[in-house]
């Protein structure tokens, strides 16, 4: 091992607390769900984090809605694995209007913390989530509440801008992700 390979790894266990690191090597719920009830991608083509996740939605014996499955699908760094793979922890078994309560900072804690510069992907974990949960009740005909619509706006606008502008990105993130 080079002095400089040695030195990054060193900084990367720096850098990351052991929870970040362990939900980087052993992610959590990793993967599709065949016919998910929904979806959510978002990303950051800054810093070309990109986040799929997928939810299946049952009832609880008072006849609430509850994330029976959760997975997730990430192009990114350690952040953005690990915080993906821990929402779905957060996630899984809890009623929707719980899980619409999940924040960053919720996600951030959990994992003992992250660097400052990577805190935008508890962040994106958090919208993967809300737009999952936001198509789920769009596609049932399902009353949306006012926070999500808001939160949906926001990241809708956020999409459209980085499509416009980053269009052939966009296009090759497609593709790979669908296995073309």
């Amino acid at each position: 091992m080079s002095k400089a390979t040695g030195d990054a790894r060193l900084f990367y266990f720096i850098m990351y607390t052991k929870k970040v690191i362990d939900f980087f090597r052993n992610p959590k719920n990793y993967g599709k769900i065949k016919n998910p009830d929904g979806v959510g991608k978002v990303g950051n083509v800054v810093c070309g984090d990109v986040m799929w996740l997928y939810i299946k939605v049952g009832k609880n014996k008072q006849g609430q809605d509850l994330i029976k499955e959760v997975k997730f699908e990430t192009f990114g760094c350690v952040a953005a694995i690990a915080t993906s793979s821990k929402i779905t922890q957060l996630a899984k078994g809890k009623t929707l209007k719980k899980v619409l309560t999940i924040s960053k900072d919720a996600i951030v804690k959990s994992l003992g913390g992250l660097p400052p510069i990577k805190l935008h992907c508890s962040v994106l974990a958090v919208d993967a989530l809300s737009e999952a949960i936001f198509a789920y009740l769009s596609k049932n005909k399902r009353k949306i509440p006012a926070e999500l619509q808001k939160r949906h706006e926001r990241i809708r606008q956020e999409r459209k801008i980085i499509e416009e502008k980053y269009k052939d990105w966009i296009k090759t993130e497609e593709q790979m992700h669908n296995g073309e």
